[in-house]
């Protein structure tokens, strides 16, 4: 199974601490068995349910995030320089994890994709900060994870936590009809 995460995911190497990238492959590894989905549904299904004929798959979105976090991240680190201060690694695992709680969030009713019970009461920044927690990820990375959907909004975000919630959005508003 890791290696087929590591297929889907190549960002996954960008973490350059050794454990803390262990920690993300192993969400990963964590939710891919406990779902309903298949490694292979992650590449076909759409990236949100709540998209009427969404097009785009759950894994293009999910890399264009975590893609256009780090572009952005270099960006403001080249402008500001020694002003911003970025951890690049917790950015990363944060943008790579946002979404690993909706693994939870689908079900499968007669050849369907439909919201799961458990999507229904939580939402996946919910379940998602639970997976991290599971594997000990640091609450730098479960604050990305927690705060990068709308549930973040009343909340301080973090540096890496803001870069990660407007990447997110990015590659996802213009899709909404």
């Amino acid at each position: 199974m890791k290696d087929e995460i590591l297929k889907i995911w190549p960002e996954i190497n960008w973490i350059k601490n050794p454990d803390l990238r262990e920690k993300v492959l192993q969400c990963w590894i964590y939710a891919v068995e406990k779902s309903v989905l298949t490694i292979i549904d992650l590449e076909t299904i759409p990236f949100s349910l709540l998209l009427k004929d969404c097009n785009i798959s759950f894994m293009n979105h999910k890399r264009t995030a975590v893609q256009l976090s780090v572009d952005i991240a270099k960006r403001m680190q080249e402008n500001f320089g020694e002003k911003i201060n970025i951890d690049m690694d917790i950015l990363i695992a944060g943008a790579i994890l946002i979404d690993v709680g909706k693994l939870i969030e689908y079900d499968k009713v007669d050849g369907k994709l439909t919201t799961s019970k458990a999507g229904k009461l939580l939402r996946h920044p919910f379940s998602g900060v639970s997976i991290a927690d599971r594997f000990e990820l640091p609450p730098e990375v479960q604050h990305i994870i927690a705060y990068h959907s709308k549930e973040g909004d009343l909340a301080k975000r973090s540096v890496e936590a803001i870069i990660v919630h407007h990447a997110d959005f990015v590659s996802f508003e213009p899709f909404k009809e």
